[in-house]
């Protein structure tokens, strides 16, 4: 594994694997995002379809990102679910539920994948890497937004 940040090993190591469970995570809640947002129902089709495409595409943003986050490292992106490999990934829903239940499994998620982007902010600040903490910053910014959005739905519904 080329190390071209001149960290120790194990700073290299957990930023690497810390950034990968987050890619998966981020790749997770897109997809689920997206089916949301092709099969939120009438009659608020327009407003749950409007909110769940700018929330996809942020994360496809941030999806591509982390992975030029990770390439910058010298190693490749991992690019399928095996390589990802993350068995704490957040789960996926194999039947859209109605739009309310939309809203509470997107608004779990974001507060899980907050933790995980917070453990890597974590990561990133003991292994100096001043590139990394920044991102997570952005990503932090993003996924607080999303899941203020989410939590102010349902306390207003």
């Amino acid at each position: 594994m080329n190390n071209r940040f001149k960290m120790n090993k194990r700073d290299h190591k957990a930023i690497l694997d810390s950034l990968a469970r987050l890619l998966a995570d981020t790749e997770n809640i897109y997809l689920k995002t997206k089916n949301y947002h092709w099969n939120a129902s009438m009659p608020t089709f327009h407003t749950f379809n409007e909110m769940f495409e700018n929330q996809y595409v942020e994360l496809a943003s941030a999806f591509d990102l982390i992975a030029e986050r990770i390439r910058a490292f010298g190693i490749a992106a991992p690019v399928s679910h095996i390589q990802f490999n993350n068995p704490d990934a957040l789960k996926e829903t194999s039947n859209p539920p109605k739009v309310q239940e939309m809203i509470q499994d997107l608004l779990a998620d974001q507060e899980t994948i907050i933790k995980t982007v917070r453990s890597v902010f974590y990561e990133a600040i003991n292994a100096e890497d001043e590139i990394t903490k920044d991102l997570m910053v952005q990503r932090i910014q993003a996924h607080e937004k999303s899941a203020s959005i989410f939590r102010d739905y349902l306390i207003n519904k």
